[in-house]
Formats: structure tokens, C-alpha cells, sequence
């Protein structure tokens, strides 16, 4: 039967961090007598006690362990034992992720990044991680500016701005075949700056086959690996960094022109300042800010949407 509780010992910084990784991952967080916090989330509970003890428990008590806890928070069991648990974040491969995909305004950034013992052991010490974990801007490019003085030349940034966006979203008929396209033209592009490379890792985001049909395409002749949660290799960690802060530099440009802080996502302040927008520059001036396919954006300029579909479980 599998450990279903763990306890760990962690000094005042690492209690902060904890809390605030856990704000983000969506944990519901309590008081606790005597303690810090008591915080749940699923089939996970923790306890976080004054004297500095931690409690992790229930059934997902384990991945929570292994996947937040240790790499995030203690960090030296990362790079103690986790090259006996996970020997493959150490061997040679590229990390591909992208961002803004779920951004109304700007573009749609991919990066890559390759990754070996030395590398890895490199970004792990700086503190390189998934960057949905990290909320300043700041931050991200500071780890940016970390990870390109590590890695050097071997990395790849692909950037599509808004109107590239729109006319490869009309050519491809749809985003994950745009990802696709995308995630294979930067594996493509660090293939050639390490060839012999043997593998690529990539977060899984559609059919597998999309990419590798892409990777056929460009005589990229590599071993292709997708799967959920890969942000928790270190390679596509350092690899989503450079996507986020691309992004964020490329929509402060937009901002300037837009005369306003662009904000992120697709929610109804983007929606409100969508709308504000078009009503200033019109379609076109909205357009150049936007990726046009999505909703918000037919809702902001007023052009007619197909009508959510409400699920019903049948009773």
C-alpha cells in the first residue's frame, strides 16, 4: 500500500513559499490551532504547524510530495535523490512549452530549450520552475535572463503576433494544429543546433501525432515524448520561462501602441477592454492587438457567436 502521509520540517521562508504555492495551485486554506495553515485541495491535506513541522496527507499526499513539495519548496532533495527518481530530467533532451495561447491580446510564444546533467543541475540551482508558478513579471525575467546565460545558444524562441497569428489560425483551421506547427518548427530549429540530441519532451496539449507529423515534415529525425504536467521536467520549465517573458515583452509593445496596459487572459475585464478599444481604433486597430478567432473578440466588435453549449448530466 502507498505512503498516503509525509511529514517534513521547513524553516520560515519555506513555509511562505509553501502558502504561496499553494494559493496558486487553488488550495482552500484555513487556520489552524497552533499552526500556520491547514489547506486542502482533492484528495490532499496539509497541516503547517508553528514549530515547523508539516503534515502532508491523503491519497494524493504523494505527488503532492514529490511533484510540489520537494522541487519547489525544499529544493535539495531535487538535487539529491531525484536523479535516482527521475534520471531522465538529467539526460540530454529539449523542453518545449509555449504561452499566451489563452490570452486574448498578444502573441503566441513557443520556446525550447536544451538540457544536460551539467544544465540541469545549473537551472535547478538558480531556481528555474513551471513559470504558472511564478506571478511577477519581474521574476520571470530575471530567471529569463538566467537560463539564456546557462543554456547559451541552445534555446529557440518562436514568436507569432497577433496578424501572423490570425492568417496561421485560418490556414491551420485550428490552434492545435498552429501548436503543432509551432512545437515542431522549434524542436526543428534546436535539432539543428544540437544534433545529437536524441529525445524532446513537450507538454501534451492534442493528438501526439500532430507534432510528430510536423517533425516528419522538416526531416527531424528525434525521439518525441509528450505527456500532462511536463512542466515538472526542468528542461520545459526553463522553457516555459522564456515563452512567458517573451510574451510579456511583446504585449508591453502592443501596450504602447494600444496608448494602455493590455491586460492578460480572456475574462470580462479583458472583454470591457476589448470593447473599449474598438470603440477608440475599430476593428482593424483591435485586430492588430488580438487573436481574432477567439470569442471575446466577436463579442467585443459585435459579431454573432455560436451559443455556449450547457452539458447536462442525464438523470
Amino acid at each position: 500500500m502507498a505512503d498516503t502521509m509525509f511529514t517534513h520540517t521547513l524553516n520560515e521562508s519555506q513555509v511562505q513559499r509553501l502558502r504561496e504555492l499553494i494559493e496558486i495551485k487553488g488550495f482552500k486554506i484555513s487556520p489552524l490551532e497552533y499552526g500556520h495553515f491547514t489547506a486542502r485541495k482533492g484528495k490532499c491535506i496539509l497541516h503547517a504547524y508553528l514549530s515547523g513541522k508539516l503534515v502532508v496527507a491523503g491519497k494524493e499526499a504523494r505527488e503532492f510530495v514529490e511533484f510540489t513539495l520537494e522541487p519547489e519548496v525544499l529544493g535539495e532533495a531535487r538535487l539529491g535523490y531525484e536523479k535516482i527518481r527521475n534520471p531522465e530530467m538529467y539526460a540530454p533532451h529539449f523542453g518545449v512549452d509555449e504561452s499566451g495561447k489563452g490570452d486574448l491580446f498578444g502573441p503566441l510564444v513557443v520556446a525550447g530549450v536544451y538540457v544536460n546533467e551539467k544544465i540541469a543541475d545549473q537551472l535547478i540551482a538558480a531556481g528555474v520552475r513551471d513559470s504558472k508558478t511564478i506571478t511577477s513579471d519581474k521574476k520571470i525575467a530575471e530567471l529569463a535572463e538566467e537560463i539564456a546565460r546557462t543554456v547559451g545558444n541552445a534555446r529557440e524562441v518562436v514568436t507569432i503576433g497577433p496578424a501572423k497569428y490570425s492568417e496561421l489560425y485560418k490556414k491551420f483551421g485550428n490552434l492545435n494544429r498552429m501548436l503543432a506547427w509551432a512545437h515542431g518548427r522549434v524542436i526543428a530549429n534546436l535539432h539543428g543546433k544540437v544534433p545529437d540530441c536524441p529525445r524532446a519532451l513537450s507538454d501534451q496539449f492534442g493528438d501526439p501525432r500532430l507534432v510528430e507529423g510536423e517533425l516528419r515534415k522538416q526531416e527531424v529525425e528525434i525521439k518525441l515524448e509528450q505527456r500532462t504536467k511536463a512542466e515538472s521536467d526542468i528542461a520545459v520549465a526553463a522553457a516555459s520561462i522564456l515563452a512567458r517573458a517573451e510574451f510579456v515583452r511583446q504585449l508591453a509593445k502592443l501596450s504602447m501602441e494600444a496608448g494602455t496596459e493590455l491586460a492578460k487572459g480572456c475574462g470580462a475585464g479583458v472583454k470591457k477592454q476589448a470593447e473599449e478599444i474598438f470603440q477608440k481604433k475599430g476593428r482593424e486597430g483591435l485586430a492588430r492587438l488580438s487573436k481574432t478567432h477567439f470569442r471575446t473578440f466577436a463579442e467585443a466588435v459585435g459579431d454573432p457567436v455560436a451559443p455556449k453549449v450547457e452539458w447536462r448530466k442525464k438523470s
